[in-house]
């Protein structure tokens, strides 16, 4: 119940459309009434041989009533729905906002697919419950009110012989809810399931094709959709059952009420008028009767899926600001890790007892296998995550005290992992950078050498990218996404191996650029390779979690350590490897 006072909260944000809603639908039901009356007498005048001018006046009456009464439903329709709408853009927009600010570790555990089907489908039915549940409820029961007062005051027997059946409708009806509410909130599920399958595949189509496994992805779909569309069934199975068994009350009522009003027409205790407006507001009886299990399992879809939609915004998120939080502004980038450590959760610690201490300007590479827990580290900085244990401060304060807006515009990110939108090169560039000029874009295109490239496409930095940047090569892309944190001007910087995926003359040159980006900036380098390594002015190797050296190159090989094994085993191999695929002897072997 408190999921639907809460949306009914919502709704009544919008208390003039709310209130006109309502009071058309009373003006509405009011004129839908008048008409079995205006029938009534209009039956009894042609039985008595009235004359012309009162049938014509009753026809006349009619006729006014019915046009109000079309005129009081338009404005009910056009209230009722323009309510659900600005309830539903209202609710789509929290959601979005909650995505935008939750952290990392929450859209960790979460399906991008089952998100998704929260912000449609789920506020849809949220949706249809203003409209169908809030009012349309409101509209069937006061229907049923006055109808049943018009009937007893008509005939009190002929009434409750009518009204006799309501109660086991009642019953029928109610423990209907609970099933259909057990039963949406599974289709819900699976459906948020399936539209998770749906952009897991189309994302990874590049995959599924190089593997030949579109029959294995058409089977498991098919698994998916098969499990939503029994679900849905055994729903509509139990709507339609329930449709069924009130047709059937109201169809036996109907026939004692034609037995039993006829025995008191003919003994004169009923006019036929009378009884012809008796049955046609019996027959309007019909309506909101059928209309409950509609009404019904709006209510049944709106408590599941409403539960869905506040567990969104009701989610506390690890990471958040403190309430007297301020602006962090430009700072010097001295960087520092006092005995860090952190966890996903209780059971797997990811970093233990970090302690780093980043001057200004320095470079710092870190090293270490995959798990050591490298990206953590850099992730700590802009508070994707929070630390278990210890801070991590920049110019000596914990950035905890800091907006998080402030803190992430002082410290850019070119990740491993390049995201791109489907956009222009142009509006990719300058990418949460407000204001950025022409002039500042190409500067950084050029920093990142990818002017040229750009230039030599037919419609220039207008260029449309693809998808995930999919028009574009990963070198390309990854030059994008350092000319993207180039234009930002980020006194920290972090480089995610943001040269992994380039040709050794693009890295010569792009290095070559950066030399000068990274003049006068704290940068931290997650590299692979020895080149990134042998520059920088310091060196952290990761093992399980924990710093197991750190120093300058020429400190750490010579201690015969960890780093050494690493140099010898991995990078300086790589290295020579990829420096032969380059050189001039290489590419004219490769032609003989």
């Amino acid at each position: 119940m408190s999921i639907l006072i809460r949306i009914t909260r919502m709704a009544w944000r919008y208390p003039t459309r709310m209130s006109f809603a309502y009071f058309t639908l009373m003006l509405s039901v009011a004129a839908t009434l008048a008409i079995p009356l205006v029938l009534g007498r209009a039956v009894d005048g042609i039985v008595t041989g009235a004359n012309r001018g009162h049938l014509i006046e009753l026809a006349l009456l009619l006729l006014g009533v019915s046009v109000l009464r079309g005129l009081f439903d338009f404005g009910r329709i056009y209230f009722s729905d323009s309510t659900s709408h600005r309830v539903t853009y209202d609710l789509r927009n929290l959601l979005y906002d909650k995505w935008q600010h939750l952290s990392f570790a929450y859209h960790d555990k979460e399906h991008t697919g089952d998100l998704m089907s929260r912000a449609t489908a789920d506020v849809e039915s949220v949706r249809r419950f203003i409209n169908l549940g809030l009012l349309r409820s409101v509209h069937m029961t006061l229907m049923m009110i006055v109808i049943c007062v018009l009937m007893l005051r008509l005939n009190w027997q002929l009434a409750l012989l009518s009204l006799s059946f309501v109660p086991f409708m009642v019953v029928r009806s109610t423990m209907v809810v609970y099933a259909l509410r057990r039963s949406w909130a599974k289709v819900q599920q699976l459906t948020g399931e399936l539209v998770t399958a749906l952009q897991e595949n189309l994302s990874g189509m590049a995959v599924v094709k190089a593997f030949a496994a579109e029959s294995y992805e058409e089977k498991k779909f098919a698994a998916k959709t098969r499990d939503l569309a029994d679900a849905a069934f055994r729903s509509d199975r139990i709507e339609s059952g329930n449709n069924a068994t009130t047709t059937f009350f109201f169809t036996v009522a109907t026939g004692f009420i034609i037995w039993y009003g006829g025995l008191q027409v003919v003994n004169t205790d009923l006019t036929i008028g009378q009884f012809t407006e008796f049955l046609f507001l019996m027959s309007m009886l019909n309506q909101p009767i059928r209309m409950s299990a509609w009404i019904i399992n709006t209510f049944a879809r709106a408590v599941s899926a409403g539960e869905r939609v506040f567990q969104v915004l009701d989610a506390e998120s690890p990471v958040s600001e403190r309430p007297d939080a301020r602006a962090l502004e430009r700072p010097r980038g001295q960087v520092d890790f006092d005995h860090v450590s952190f966890a996903y959760d209780s059971v797997s610690p990811v970093l233990k007892d970090v302690d780093i201490h980043a001057k200004p300007g320095q470079v710092t590479a870190i090293l270490g296998a995959p798990g050591s827990g490298k990206s953590t580290i850099v992730h700590l900085l802009p508070r994707f995550y929070d630390s278990s244990e210890g801070a991590v401060r920049i110019d000596g304060v914990d950035i905890r005290e800091f907006t998080l807006d402030s803190l992430r515009r002082n410290v850019g990110i070119v990740a491993q992992d390049v995201f791109l939108f489907a956009a222009t090169i142009r509006e990719n560039i300058a990418y949460g950078v407000a204001g950025a000029t022409e002039t500042d874009v190409v500067l950084a295109a050029k920093t990142a050498q990818l002017h040229d490239f750009i230039m030599s496409l037919a419609e220039g930095y207008d260029t449309w990218v693809g998808e995930r940047g999919a028009t574009l090569s990963g070198g390309q892309r990854q030059r994008m996404a350092i000319a993207r944190t180039i234009l930002l001007d980020p006194p920290v910087l972090i480089l995610d191996d943001s040269t992994s995926s380039v040709d050794v003359e693009t890295e010569r040159q792009i290095r070559q650029a950066m030399q000068q980006v990274v003049k006068g900036r704290t940068t931290f380098i997650i590299a692979h390779r020895l080149s990134t390594v042998r520059h920088a002015d310091h060196i952290l190797v990761m093992q399980d979690g924990a710093i197991a050296e750190q120093g300058s190159h020429d400190e750490l090989y010579s201690r015969n350590g960890l780093y050494r094994d690493i140099y010898d085993l991995q990078l300086k191999p790589q290295e020579e490897v990829l420096l032969e695929a380059a050189s001039p002897l290489s590419a004219a072997g490769g032609n003989a």
